[in-house]
């Protein structure tokens, strides 16, 4: 079994300068670090939560073709990036100081999703040069006993409208991959 997932993920951007600006402002209100804004044959400019531990990050560089995302109109691409929050209140202050604090569209305000899992907390927004589609999300550790029942009762509730699940939810989703060697 695999202990890490993703190594990094890089964006093209449209007006880099614009974009790095509003993305410094952003990581660095969560946190993050800057590294590697060196022209190498390529210009990019990096952003990692647990600087210089080795971990995932985001990359920026300038696009040469395209034109603004639309999230709305789900084109093939990336549909959204989910950032990981402490806490809800990380999220709650997140949403208040920087995204509402400097005009940043936001597509959904912080709330519970208790389909997604016991304790999901999140608010979704879009950068506003570029319109990737990013979330701040937080999952506790130990979800509470509140938590766990809004859980329960949603997956009931979405069991019911898909009577062709046959098994509970956590059954029906879960699925087989091939293994090394097979295919």
């Amino acid at each position: 079994m695999r202990w890490r997932g993703i190594n990094h993920v890089e964006f093209s951007v449209l007006d880099y300068e614009r974009s790095v600006a509003f993305y410094d402002r952003m990581f660095g209100w969560l946190g993050y670090k800057s590294f590697w804004t060196l022209d190498i044959g390529y210009h990019s400019t990096y952003y990692m939560a647990r600087f210089p531990l080795p971990h995932s990050y985001i990359g920026l560089q300038p696009a040469k073709t395209g034109a603004r995302l639309d999230h709305a109109a789900r084109a093939t691409g990336i549909h959204h990036i989910a950032l990981w929050a402490r806490n809800r209140t990380e999220v709650d202050r997140f949403h208040r100081e920087f995204l509402t604090g400097n005009g940043v569209p936001v597509s959904d305000p912080p709330q519970e999703y208790p389909i997604y899992t016991p304790g999901y907390y999140a608010t979704f927004f879009e950068d506003p040069i570029n319109g990737i589609h990013w979330e701040l999300a937080h999952i506790p550790r130990l979800p509470g006993i509140g938590a766990w029942r809004r859980f329960l009762r949603a997956m009931k509730e979405q069991q019911a409208l898909h009577p062709e699940w046959g098994a509970s939810p956590a059954k029906a989703a879960m699925r087989q991959l091939p293994k090394a060697g097979h295919g």
